[in-house]
């Protein structure tokens, strides 16, 4: 699977994509809860992805994967590590400490370096551990309000780190199921195992909200127009991502999906007007490091 920079275009376009599904899942939180805002990119987003499937199908001609009894532990750990993520990630939303909590979830490339060392015998070179540090001190740097840490306690360093793990042990999870999907190609790879992850991932959430919260089933299908944008953007950013873990280790797509940080602070300048203050400014400027140290050692 050598890919040259593909990788890096996949992962650029899932961060974009990323960023409008999280902005408008935030929208959704208000009126679904967070429970029903995580569902939100599941439900409508499990169509879109056996829709792709059968286009990569398609143009590449290629049969259906038979995965074996290895694939499944992958799969399931990824898509049951998403869920619990994602929804630690829209109840820290919720926080008076949103900002810091999120400082804490961005240390996620750092786990997902150590996780894949652990479980995917993944090498980490010392120029791709120098990237990793150098942006995820950026983010943090950006994120970071001063004295608010000490104001908020250990609860949203608890949710960040927390949320940050799972999320590092769904893309390890994920990388392991494409790997072991053999004699084809790495698209069909990606997007049968997104469909598969995807399907199961909206049937176990349908599932618990019909027996604990149907109110929460009927706010979704009322709010079906906005919520199914955000399952299409969140099919089209999972694609990309899958896309790029096909191709390049899991610590090196998510360390470059940091970039989603410079996105928001563009849509901050650029629509809102916002100028970045010193710090962020510092921070940006990291984090641009840390992306091109990691392009040029790979």
């Amino acid at each position: 699977m050598e890919s040259g920079w593909l990788w890096a275009v996949f992962t650029v376009l899932a961060a974009a994509a990323q960023t409008a599904r999280n902005a408008m899942q935030r929208e959704l939180t208000g009126s679904l809860g967070t429970v029903g805002a995580t569902h939100v990119r599941f439900l409508f987003g499990f169509p879109f992805a056996l829709l792709a499937l059968g286009v990569v199908q398609l143009i590449t001609d290629h049969p259906l994967p038979r995965p074996g009894l290895v694939f499944w532990p992958w799969v399931l750990l990824g898509a049951l590590t998403q869920i619990f993520a994602t929804g630690l990630m829209l109840a820290a939303m919720g926080e008076r400490s949103f900002v810091v909590t999120i400082a804490y979830t961005k240390t996620e490339p750092v786990q997902v370096a150590l996780f894949g060392i652990v479980f995917l015998s993944e090498r980490v070179t010392p120029a791709l551990a120098l990237a990793i540090m150098i942006a995820t001190g950026g983010v943090m740097l950006m994120s970071w309000k001063p004295g608010a840490a000490s104001a908020s306690g250990v609860r949203p360093a608890l949710l960040g780190i927390t949320s940050g793990a799972l999320f590092a042990l769904s893309a390890i999870g994920y990388r392991g199921a494409i790997r072991s999907l053999e004699d084809t190609s790495f698209f069909m790879a990606s997007s049968f195992t997104l469909a598969i992850a995807l399907v199961f991932q909206a049937v176990l959430l349908s599932l618990y909200l019909a027996v604990r919260e149907r109110t929460v089933l009927m706010a979704i299908a009322r709010a079906w127009r906005p919520s199914l944008f955000a399952g299409f953007m969140g099919a089209l950013a999972s694609e990309f991502w899958f896309l790029g873990f096909a191709l390049a280790s899991a610590a090196s797509v998510r360390t470059l999906a940091l970039i989603e940080v410079l996105f928001a602070q563009g849509v901050s300048l650029f629509v809102f007007g916002q100028l970045p203050s010193l710090r962020e400014v510092a921070g940006i400027v990291l984090v641009v490091l840390g992306v091109a140290l990691l392009l040029w050692s790979s």
